[in-house]
């Protein structure tokens, strides 16, 4: 024999059914290639190169066991003075013999004050346009790969640059 439902319970059942949100739907993780590192993978080639690194060096800078033979620092330069400065900086990094450099660029404002006075002008453009750079043809002589560095070696607001040997 069924019990009948009082009063009280239908207004509960009620309002916890108008209180109910679903459930945020899992995605998937991607699976890993095992095809090549992740490293090799995001490193980014000039077009015309053909020469990759191998995965043991890939997997070092991946975990930032590779200490960086020279660095620089663009904070605070112009685009047009940070291009010319990267250029020259790559160049005698090259012709000393440096196969790894570190490019910071800064990682920009953060975007959730949009209405400050401040993010009214374009900020973070050195970490948008020094990727693109790289991948001039000014800088195809010098330039090998590029990725995100580690953490320790500044994470986001910097890259890495894998020189070529010098000719």
């Amino acid at each position: 024999m069924k019990r009948k439902t009082t009063e009280e319970e239908r207004i509960l059942f009620k309002t916890h059914i108008d209180a109910a949100r679903p459930f945020k739907a899992a995605t998937p993780k991607p699976k890993k290639s095992a095809k090549a590192p992740a490293m090799a993978a995001s490193l980014r080639r000039p077009e015309g190169v053909t020469r990759t690194l191998d995965g043991n060096t890939a997997e070092k800078l991946k975990r930032g066991q590779i200490a960086p033979g020279a660095r620089m620092d663009l904070h605070g330069m112009t685009e047009a003075a940070a291009h010319g400065a990267l250029l020259s900086f790559l160049a005698g990094a090259q012709a000393r013999g440096v196969r790894l450099a570190l490019v910071i660029t800064g990682i920009g404002n953060p975007k959730d004050q949009d209405n400050a006075e401040w993010m009214r002008a374009r900020h973070g453009a050195l970490k948008e346009m020094v990727p693109r750079w790289l991948n001039e043809k000014a800088f195809n002589a010098l330039v090998s790969g590029s990725g995100p560095a580690h953490r320790r070696h500044g994470g986001d607001g910097a890259l890495y640059v894998y020189l070529r040997k010098k000719p």
